[in-house]
C-alpha cells in the first residue's frame, strides 16, 4: 500500500497560507457563533496524582460522560456522547481539547459515528488540540459509518509540544446498503495537521470519493471495504518501536492488509485494511496497546461505555 502519511515542507511557513484551498475549512470560518449543531471544550489538568477536568463546556448535541479511571496510572477517561443519534446534512460540530503540562486523558465515544444522508450539503467535524508538555492524548472513537450519499468532512488540528504524547486513531466503515454494493457514500475526507513551534510535522490527508476513485480498483481498497488509521507522534517512537508495531501487523496479514511509515518526527502512520469493523478495529487497538505497555506501563485499554 502507499504510504499513509505526508509530511508537509518543514521549511514552509508555519501558517496555511501555501497550502491549496481547503474547501471544508473554508466553509467552517463563515460558521458564526452559536450556529454549530454541537460544541465541546475539554481543558484536562493533573491533581494530586490523577488527571481532571478543569473547564468543561458544551452546547447543542455533543457531551462528555462522566469520567472514569480504568486503572491505577490516573489518566481519566472520557466518552463523548451526540444526543442527536447521528450527523445530517449540514450539520457542524467543533470540539476544542487543551491538555495542560502533565495531563493524561484517554477520549472515546460512546458508540459509533452515524454519518447519514448529505444531498445539499456536508457535514462537518472540526477539532481543535493543544497539547502542552509532557501531557498525553489517547484518542480511540469507535467507528465512523458513512452511509448512503454522505459528504463528510474532519479537519484535526494538533499544536503540541516535543514532549507531549499524541494517539489518533480512526475506522470508516461503509454502511449498510439495500443492494448490497459496499461503497454507497459520496465522500470522507480525514484531514490530520499535526504541529510544533507553529510549524507542521505531519499532515495524513485520507479522502474518498467512491465513485471518482472506485475504491475497487487498482492501488485503493482492492476488494477491501473498512480502513483503520493510527497516527503517534511520541518522543519515544524509535526504530525498535517501529519495527515491534511491524512485526505485530504482519502476524494479522491473512486477513488485513496493513502498513506502518515513520514520521519526520518521532512517531508512526499505520494504515489498514479488511474487511469488517472488529478486524480493523482489533488491529489498530493491538498497536496502541502494545505502546501503551512498552512506554507507559499500562494493560490493555478496556473501555466501558456507560
Amino acid at each position: 500500500m502507499s504510504s499513509p502519511t505526508l509530511a508537509e515542507d518543514l521549511n514552509a511557513p508555519p501558517t496555511d497560507r501555501n497550502e491549496p484551498e481547503d474547501p471544508a475549512r473554508a466553509a467552517s470560518s463563515s460558521v458564526e457563533n452559536g450556529t454549530w449543531r454541537g460544541e465541546l471544550d475539554l481543558t484536562v489538568a493533573p491533581r494530586a496524582g490523577r488527571s481532571v477536568a478543569v473547564r468543561q463546556f458544551h452546547r447543542g448535541s455533543l457531551r462528555v460522560l462522566r469520567p472514569h479511571y480504568l486503572d491505577a496510572s490516573g489518566q481519566v477517561t472520557y466518552a463523548v456522547v451526540n444526543p442527536g443519534g447521528g450527523y445530517l446534512d449540514g450539520d457542524r460540530y467543533r470540539t476544542t481539547l487543551v491538555l495542560e503540562p502533565g495531563a493524561d486523558l484517554l477520549l472515546t465515544t460512546q458508540s459509533a459515528t452515524k454519518v447519514y444522508r448529505s444531498p445539499h450539503d456536508h457535514t462537518l467535524q472540526e477539532t481543535d488540540v493543544r497539547l502542552s508538555p509532557d501531557s498525553r492524548l489517547e484518542y480511540l472513537p469507535d467507528q465512523l459509518i458513512a452511509y448512503r450519499e454522505t459528504r463528510y468532512d474532519q479537519i484535526t488540528r494538533v499544536a503540541m509540544e516535543p514532549s507531549a504524547s499524541l494517539v489518533l486513531a480512526d475506522v470508516v466503515t461503509p454502511g449498510w446498503s439495500p443492494t448490497g454494493e459496499p461503497f454507497r457514500y459520496d465522500r470522507v475526507r480525514l484531514r490530520t495537521r499535526v504541529s510544533m513551534a507553529g510549524r507542521p510535522v505531519a499532515v495524513d490527508n485520507l479522502v474518498l470519493e467512491p465513485g471518482a476513485q472506485g475504491l475497487d480498483g487498482l492501488g485503493f481498497f482492492e476488494g477491501y471495504t473498512h480502513v483503520g488509521s493510527l497516527l503517534v507522534i511520541d518522543p519515544r517512537a524509535d526504530d525498535a518501536a517501529l519495527a515491534d508495531v511491524r512485526t505485530l501487523l504482519t502476524e494479522r496479514s491473512g486477513h488485513l492488509r496493513a502498513g506502518a511509515t515513520a514520521t519526520p518526527v518521532p512517531g508512526m502512520a499505520v494504515r489498514v485494511l479488511g474487511r469488517s469493523t472488529p478486524e480493523v478495529s482489533e488491529a489498530i487497538e493491538a498497536v496502541g496497546n502494545l505502546l501503551r505497555e512498552r512506554w507507559f506501563g499500562q494493560g490493555a485499554v478496556n473501555l466501558r461505555k456507560y
